[in-house]
């Protein structure tokens, strides 16, 4: 089988889409050659014989729509004949540019997609492609039969190894915890900021610091962060909460690992990839999520009304005094048996193989 797999960027350094690269390698593992179209390309470590990569140059510099079009149909062109399916990953305008060709060539398209946005582009790209695959219900709202949820597709070699064994502070010490991912208005970090506050008044609990690792991207994302730092000073936890930029997809396995737990507060709605990967990494987490919500009293995930900065607060402490701020092996098999990249990519090439 030869798979073309068209994707937004191929980088494993990128801290939102370097995931993707331990796909890409999967992929090719299970596959005769397989063929990326990307917009933009970073550094990347496949294997050149069996992995051919065409960006669409956004790497040089932004260029036009059109521009970025002619590019695309051009390595359609210079492909022809060279694939036999199709794998589209998140970009559902290439799903539409590509489809009416795919369809007469008679190609299986399976398309990839976790957001909760139905938009034109979704409802037109669902009529092209044969197959969507999906993390949860909540990540694909658009209804169709082509839908199947499959789980996310987590790197479990890359986050679930013994190194936190020995870099996990000791909790009696003090308290780490993690917000992972854009530094956005939808994101609510007040909450989290607000209970680190509350705690500094608990007496019977070590000192509390919130590490949020990620950067804004939109000028209101800029915005936002500044408002945070005032925040932060306004609740005198200015010592207590560090806002830090994005770490690389490399890097996260170990920002996990040196933290006791994952606070969650998105309110986009989908299962976020990041509380995945802290669970893989063996923590806990608190999440707001209704994405999550399924999971409260597994032990290793803790629901908390959005916006509830005390009873967040409440639950910290409450996991502080249980004693549980160790490595969590539950989380980890649970990440393992649900949303593991091994199996995901398993029913992608099952599909494409019937």
């Amino acid at each position: 089988m030869k798979l073309l797999v068209l994707t937004q960027k191929v980088d494993l350094n990128d801290s939102n889409l370097g995931s993707f690269h331990a796909w890409l390698q999967r992929l090719s593992e299970q596959v005769d050659h397989l063929y990326v179209v990307c917009l933009q390309k970073g550094e990347d470590t496949l294997n050149t014989d069996k992995v051919t990569i065409l960006s669409l140059g956004k790497e040089r510099g932004a260029v036009s729509t059109v521009r970025y079009a002619a590019r695309f149909y051009a390595h359609l062109w210079r492909l022809r004949g060279e694939y036999d399916k199709v794998l589209v990953h998140m970009n559902p305008e290439y799903a539409i540019m590509g489809g009416l060709f795919w369809r007469l060539a008679g190609k299986k398209v399976l398309l990839w997609y976790t957001h909760k946005a139905v938009n034109l582009k979704l409802r037109l790209a669902e009529k092209f492609v044969t197959k969507i695959f999906t993390a949860s219900k909540e990540s694909f709202r658009l209804p169709s039969k082509k839908v199947e949820v499959v789980g996310h597709g987590v790197n479990m070699e890359e986050f679930a190894t013994q190194k936190w064994l020995r870099q996990l502070p000791n909790y009696r010490e003090q308290i780490l915890l993690l917000i992972a991912g854009r530094v956005a208005p939808s994101k609510d970090l007040e909450t989290p900021i607000r209970a680190v506050a509350a705690l500094k008044h608990i007496e019977d609990i070590p000192p509390v610091f919130l590490d949020v690792i990620g950067s804004p991207i939109l000028d209101v994302d800029y915005n936002y962060k500044e408002k945070l730092e005032s925040f932060k000073k306004e609740l005198h936890c200015a010592g207590n909460v560090r806002l830090n930029d994005s770490r690389s997809y490399q890097q996260m396995s170990h920002v996990y690992q040196t933290h006791h737990i994952l606070i969650h507060t998105s309110r986009t709605g989908s299962m976020d990839k990041v509380v995945l990967e802290a669970l893989a990494a063996g923590r806990i987490v608190v999440t707001s999520s209704e994405a999550y919500r399924h999971l409260d009293g597994s032990g290793f995930v803790f629901w908390f009304p959005p916006g509830g900065y005390q009873e967040l607060a409440n639950t910290i402490e409450k996991i502080y005094k249980a004693g549980i701020l160790v490595p969590n092996q539950k989380a980890i098999e649970y990440v393992k048996k649900n949303h593991n990249l091994d199996t995901l990519v398993g029913k992608i090439m099952a599909y494409f193989s019937v």
